[in-house]
């Protein structure tokens, strides 16, 4: 009787662990096309139903995003701010204003380095092999007439945005894939979804720690070797955000232009081949990454240093690795 007693505890407990086991969560993946991009949505589940639906939910709460943000729709609220530039202010939903309004606070934050009204610069300067002279200045000036955030007027007691000059334009392209997936994060969090990361085309975005415990690792790319990871760095919480420009540039009289340009000249920026940036938010890292190539290394890093909860890893085209003051880089 004794020894049947044993048997059966035995056996419940081994019962009860093969349940544990069976229960365990796991990540579960999925990669799809959204907003003209390639998503890679990753979240951490007890079953592939439950993965699946929180996976189903991110998809729903981006694909939302991208008809709110998206000037190619002409029933967005966005292009509806675009056709109506210069003649009057466009009401607009409280979400789409706070982006605006965000964004112009980063415009101003690194000097207009970023702006949303890039989107009514002239596409003179073509990266896909059919360049052979170099635009002129007057081009070149004459492409950036219609840029600048300081005309873009909000009025926040009306939520109207009204942008001044006939012809100009915002696009959301480099920073609406970042907003997404910081929406779609939050959207997660709040349903109980315990970990994931959400990778917008090289913007990433986690929450929690993998499955056995340990942090979430980041791999950044040797931008001399694109087959080749340089580094692994944890990331807990948070967003990175890598642009590189190592595949999409032009050569004239001996330098290197590449395919991210200055929106208040209007010439491509050179020096840089990669920015690594690190914040609290996929929004931010987004916009900074670019702003970063742009205003050029010592600028950029000097930026990045005043502002807290901020790093950045950046790599000229001399292949020289540069690092904000409070990064440590693994190398591997």
């Amino acid at each position: 009787m004794h020894l049947q007693n044993n048997l059966k505890v035995q056996i419940t407990l081994l019962v009860v662990l093969f349940s544990m086991l069976c229960s365990a969560q796991q990540p579960y993946k999925r990669t799809l096309k959204l907003m003209g991009s390639r998503f890679d949505i990753t979240v951490v589940a007890n079953d592939e139903a439950q993965g699946n639906a929180s996976i189903a939910v991110a998809i729903a709460e981006i694909t939302r995003i991208e008809k709110l943000i998206s000037s190619w729709d002409p029933n967005s609220e966005t292009s509806s701010i675009n056709r109506n530039a210069g003649i009057k202010p466009v009401r607009v939903d409280t979400e789409l204003f706070n982006l605006i309004e965000r964004a112009i606070k980063i415009s101003k934050l690194t000097d207009g380095a970023f702006d949303i009204s890039y989107a009514s610069m002239d596409r003179i300067w073509k990266f896909d092999g059919s360049m052979d002279v170099m635009p002129s200045e007057v081009e070149i000036m004459t492409s950036v007439a219609k840029v600048g955030f300081n005309n873009i007027v909000l009025d926040k007691n009306e939520s109207t945005v009204f942008l001044k000059l006939e012809g100009m334009k915002i696009g959301f392209g480099g920073i609406g894939k970042g907003y997404a997936a910081d929406k779609a994060k939050a959207l997660l969090i709040a349903q109980g979804v315990p970990s994931g990361i959400i990778n917008a085309s090289g913007d990433m975005n986690t929450w929690g720690k993998q499955p056995n415990g340990s942090e979430w690792k980041v791999a950044i790319t040797n931008p001399m070797n694109k087959n080749k990871v340089f580094a692994l760095l944890p990331i807990t919480d948070g967003a990175v955000v890598t642009s590189g420009n190592y595949e999409k540039f032009v050569n004239f009289n001996g330098k290197r232009y590449t395919h991210i340009i200055d929106p208040r000249s209007g010439y491509p920026s050179s020096g840089i081949i990669s920015v690594t940036v690190f914040a609290p938010t996929a929004e931010l890292a987004d916009a900074l990454a670019t702003s970063v190539f742009v205003m050029g290394k010592e600028a950029g890093l000097d930026r990045i240093n005043q502002l807290p909860k901020i790093e950045c890893i950046i790599i000229d085209d001399r292949g020289v690795i540069t690092k904000s003051k409070n990064i440590e880089i693994d190398k591997i």
